[in-house]
């Protein structure tokens, strides 16, 4: 069994891809707004809400439980992908590289988001991280909505 891999998943979502991506780029700090039964908090460790190589500190629940991520964000503003590289937090107990990305590419009044992590596990046993990728799909979802009534 393969140590590390990618998943990756495909939505359609209403709000345009630069509406969208600018929660991610400059306004972060609205995700626990928008997405509150999964997001609970963020805070900025270093840096900004705008500035690549920031870090910053979720609070999340995920099946029922309460979870840490520290990332380090990073930004391809031409091609509106978002990129969080896992640095501390529950997830890295059990995966060495974990990096989810959003990917957004207009489509008619909305756009398309892919949505992938890449990963390695620490340990064979440790599963691929679908619940993670749910965890992306529930809370981008939330964020269309709000974006969406706004």
């Amino acid at each position: 069994m393969a140590l590390h891999g990618k998943i990756e998943t495909t939505l359609e979502l209403k709000s345009s891809a630069e509406k969208f991506y600018k929660v991610w780029r400059s306004q972060s700090f609205h995700v626990p707004k928008h997405a509150s039964k999964h997001i609970q908090g963020v805070d900025i460790h270093a840096g900004d809400w705008e500035t690549a190589g920031s870090i910053r500190i979720w609070q999340y629940t995920i099946g029922g439980k309460a979870g840490v991520f520290k990332e380090e964000v990073s930004f391809d503003d031409e091609n509106k992908i978002i990129t969080l590289n896992g640095l501390e937090g529950d997830v890295m107990k059990i995966y060495k590289v974990y990096r989810p990305v959003w990917q957004l590419t207009p489509k008619g009044s909305g756009c398309l988001a892919k949505l992938t992590i890449e990963y390695e596990k620490l340990h064979p046993e440790v599963p691929v991280p679908e619940i993670y990728v749910d965890l992306m799909v529930h809370m981008t979802k939330d964020i269309d909505e709000a974006l969406s009534t706004e």
